[in-house]
């Protein structure tokens, strides 16, 4: 990676255009590209092809995967100026007056959502299905904090779907990439247990899940997510028809990364974009 030719705007200062909302400068741009390129060979090891997934997740498929009974509070809606209201803002009304339409639709708020409705009715076989995928992804949060909490980010997600020890090889693995990564990268992170949103809170399932932890988080020191290992057991095989051959529902599991939560740890770690820069540059350049 050549960083001598990436360098500040000059006298310029990129601005946050709202709250959640950041703008990053070339090496900060740079820093990103080149974390998911050093990300994504997960993916390679793992033999998991790029796709790209949709823009827009329906709600309907969403609702079949309990997303808004686990998360009610994070969608962003897809909204459209209706015909009532075109006069209004051709006539120069202010569009924040005028009422929106639904579409039915919602932004991603994960990368795999996408991947896994285009997946529905389809058998991976017994030899499974991996793939990997980049998107940006939109949460209505709380508050946001820089780069550690977005209303837009990118999610890096390496996908897994067929057998039961297939899932749980595939977390494995996927685990140990992080932390080898983030050796790489001068990265120190804690390994913990996490909830998994997919599971009724009060349900036999969730008792499992307190004996079996199927989520781990990887967090830098300041306490920042930036990956997690997730198996979800065969929730999504059984809620979209994706099967494994004649063993069934297919069992699955994902590697996930923020990316833009990544750029933050690296210059966390290393005191400046720049300096995070050429770490990465070394780290890529010896990475095998």
């Amino acid at each position: 990676m050549n960083t001598s030719s990436i360098t500040a705007l000059p006298g310029i200062e990129l601005k946050s255009p709202g709250a959640g909302l950041i703008t990053l400068d070339p090496v900060r741009t740079a820093l990103l590209r080149g974390l998911d390129g050093l990300l994504s060979a997960l993916a390679a090891r793992l033999a998991a092809p790029e796709v790209l997934g949709p823009p827009l997740l329906s709600v309907d498929g969403l609702a079949r995967l309990d997303f808004f009974r686990n998360f009610p509070h994070l969608g962003v809606a897809a909204g459209r100026f209706g015909p009532e209201a075109l006069d209004g803002l051709a006539a120069g009304g202010a569009p924040q007056d005028l009422p929106l339409a639904p579409t039915g639709h919602l932004l991603p708020s994960a990368t795999c959502y996408g991947l896994l409705l285009s997946l529905e009715g389809q058998d991976v076989g017994e030899d499974g299905l991996r793939v990997s995928s980049v998107g940006r992804c939109f949460r209505n949060e709380t508050h946001y904090d820089g780069l550690r909490r977005l209303w837009g980010f990118h999610m890096r997600e390496v996908l897994y779907l067929g057998t039961k020890d297939g899932a749980s090889e595939h977390q494995e693995r996927g685990g140990e990439f992080v932390q080898k990564v983030a050796g790489r990268l001068g990265l120190t992170l804690t390994r913990a247990a996490a909830d998994d949103p997919f599971y009724d809170n009060g349900g036999s399932r969730a008792r499992l899940m307190a004996l079996d932890p199927v989520k781990f988080e990887y967090s830098a020191p300041d306490g920042t997510a930036i990956a997690s290992v997730n198996r979800h057991r065969n929730f999504f095989g059984e809620r979209l028809d994706i099967r494994a051959g004649s063993l069934g529902p297919a069992y699955s599991s994902c590697v996930a990364f923020g990316v833009e939560r990544w750029v933050h740890a690296m210059i966390l770690a290393h005191g400046t974009a720049e300096s995070a820069l050429d770490r990465l540059r070394s780290a890529a350049d010896s990475f095998s």
